[in-house]
């Protein structure tokens, strides 16, 4: 496992081990835990400063000239995995749609050791040339505006994922009475690991996509969106279809095939009738069914209340059960948390009081799967504001001051290796920090607010404004600064491009009638507002705006209390130093 997937799991569990330690009556070793954790951090570091990126980097992560002139339209992929070979060969019907008069070929991505056979055009066989694992296609002339198909036929031995989900590809594994099931996960490797694709997140099929998996009859074959049809072949296998309507993320295309059983829901929710079907491996059904609903339910309550309706309720909701922890794959979430609280057992404080997997990785559906960055450098949108969906549920469940605290506790997973976006155009991943640092960038913002409603209507106006689309991070933050009524720009490069902490500095008059302050250690023209509040006394209010000079401002009765180090710190992600020296 690289250094950098090893560190996004540090980051993501960091706040879960010392509490699972003292549950076993371990005392844990705080040096021993800040020397891996700076270990890690100096070695990813010095891999991303190091980082030498080759033409076949740029291949996969820019819109280049053989990807740019057509638009995907729509994915039909049908695949027959065999447990026993551990291959699953198949073949994509690639529906687009021709945008430019430029057109030197198509790039279709295809990961070794896998390889195409073949490429059908509509008017017969077309030629294709190799390039390790870009493949580029012969077309035929098309006109601009026209739209067209190409059928690849693939097989090989797919690349095996090690460490699910953390690693991509297929998993050939057994479930716990030895009965085979098979799986992917491929976030960020991409799904060109498995299938072949243009396998750019700029991209999505606007018109959906559908899996058609051919497995054995002994077993149940689930993806994403509504079951098409399954029939037998009379052979010993069954061919099961599943189709989703909505645009799609290539990464979140994924079979699950398995001893499956499901249970169905009808719940209401914001847009009205929502399907919610649930397909666990049988032996969990009956404790599937006393404790998933609550869990799904509440979140549907909360992540609809802050964000907005679920975004796909033509395509369902589903949870499937998996044997990794989760992944956020559209309309057929997998969920592998082991039925408890927390993240398998463990969490901070609110985080053991709801299920950890269904809360972040539903939350996808909204920062990830509705609003998709396009390039991976962006992803701090998904997984920061999915990180900060964890803190509006626990608001919602248990009140402000629950969410502060659980967003306070969160940031030990931070670590300032390196920004959190990182280079575009070659298929790159910033820091493991997009997590916890994305969700106290956003926190910073609501408390500089000081208006929950607005920031509420900021977040559901997002998925609104950019409803099934593609984005960049510079569209998401410009978007939060128009409707915040105020510049954010430099807050933006603080914390996503810089590793840098702001220093907030302040010291009273002598009288403490007068408060000076002023930010340190920050890019030029850092701005952060600061809305400060007493929640013994809610009347107590102060906004100050403070910038790399010194300002003051005449304090009110009372007001002083407002500049207590603790409580500033549970608001805002930001190095806090009072009594500061001053010149």
């Amino acid at each position: 496992m690289s250094t950098q997937r090893a560190l996004f799991l540090f980051v993501l569990l960091a706040p879960f081990f010392v509490q699972a330690q003292q549950k076993a009556g371990e005392q844990p070793n705080p040096d021993s835990v800040r020397a891996q954790r700076a270990r890690m951090v100096a070695q990813a570091t010095e891999d991303y400063k190091n980082r030498v990126f080759t033409h076949a980097d740029t291949l996969r992560g820019t819109n280049g000239q053989e990807r740019s002139w057509w638009d995907i339209q729509r994915y039909d992929i049908t695949v027959k995995p065999d447990f026993l070979s551990k291959t699953a060969p198949g073949n994509d019907l690639i529906t687009y749609k021709v945008v430019t008069n430029e057109q030197p070929g198509m790039q279709i991505d295809l990961q070794a050791p896998q390889h195409i056979d073949s490429v059908i055009g509509e008017d017969g066989q077309l030629s294709f040339t190799q390039e390790g694992n870009a493949w580029h296609v012969k077309t035929p002339h098309q006109k601009v505006g026209s739209v067209h198909t190409v059928r690849i036929y693939w097989s090989g031995v797919p690349h095996e994922s090690t460490r699910p989900p953390w690693s991509g590809g297929w998993t050939w594994a057994t479930d716990s009475l030895g009965r085979p099931w098979m799986t992917v996960t491929c976030q960020g490797l991409g799904a060109s690991i498995w299938y072949p694709c243009k396998d750019y997140q700029g991209d999505e099929p606007d018109k959906g996509a559908s899996l058609t998996m051919i497995a054995p009859d002994s077993l149940v074959a689930v993806s994403n969106g509504r079951l098409q049809f399954k029939k037998s072949n009379g052979d010993g296998t069954t061919t099961t279809k599943w189709a989703v309507v909505n645009p799609i993320s290539n990464y979140c295309i994924i079979p699950y095939v398995g001893k499956y059983v499901t249970f169905h829901e009808d719940f209401q929710g914001e847009k009205g009738h929502l399907d919610l079907d649930y397909w666990v491996l049988d032996y969990n059904l009956k404790k599937a069914k006393a404790y998933l609903p609550e869990q799904v339910h509440n979140m549907l309550h909360a992540h609809e209340h802050w964000m907005g309706p679920y975004p796909f309720y033509e395509d369902s909701y589903k949870l499937v059960d998996v044997q990794h922890t989760g992944m956020e794959h559209q309309s057929a979430v997998a969920y592998g948390n082991h039925y408890a609280y927390g993240y398998r057992g463990r969490g901070s404080k609110y985080g053991m009081m709801y299920d950890f997997i269904i809360i972040h990785e539903s939350g996808h559906e909204w920062f990830g799967n509705n609003l998709t960055t396009k390039d991976l450098a962006d992803m701090w949108v998904h997984e920061g504001f999915t990180n900060y969906s964890e803190t509006l549920f626990t608001d919602y469940m248990w009140g402000k001051e629950a969410g502060n605290e659980y967003n306070y506790a969160a940031r030990k997973g931070i670590h300032n290796d390196r920004p959190v976006i990182p280079r575009y155009g070659v298929n790159e991943q910033g820091s493991g920090d997009m997590y916890p640092k994305g969700g106290s960038l956003l926190q910073n913002i609501r408390h500089m607010l000081d208006d929950d409603e607005k920031w509420r209507q900021i977040l559901r106006g997002l998925q609104k404004t950019f409803y099934h689309q593609t984005v960049t991070s510079a569209q998401v933050e410009h978007y939060i600064s128009e409707h915040a009524g105020f510049d954010l720009t430099k807050v933006f490069d603080q914390f996503l491009r810089t590793t840098q902490i702001p220093n907030f500095e302040y010291y009273f008059s002598d009288d403490h009638k007068k408060v000076f302050y002023r930010y340190t250690n920050c890019v030029t023209g850092f701005n952060l507002p600061l809305a400060l509040t007493d929640s013994a006394n809610t009347a107590i209010k102060l906004k100050i705006y403070p910038t790399e000079e010194w300002k003051s401002t005449e304090l009110k009765d009372g007001q002083g209390v407002l500049f207590d180090q603790q409580a500033i710190d549970k608001m805002y992600y930001i190095g806090i130093k009072p009594d500061a020296a001053h010149t």
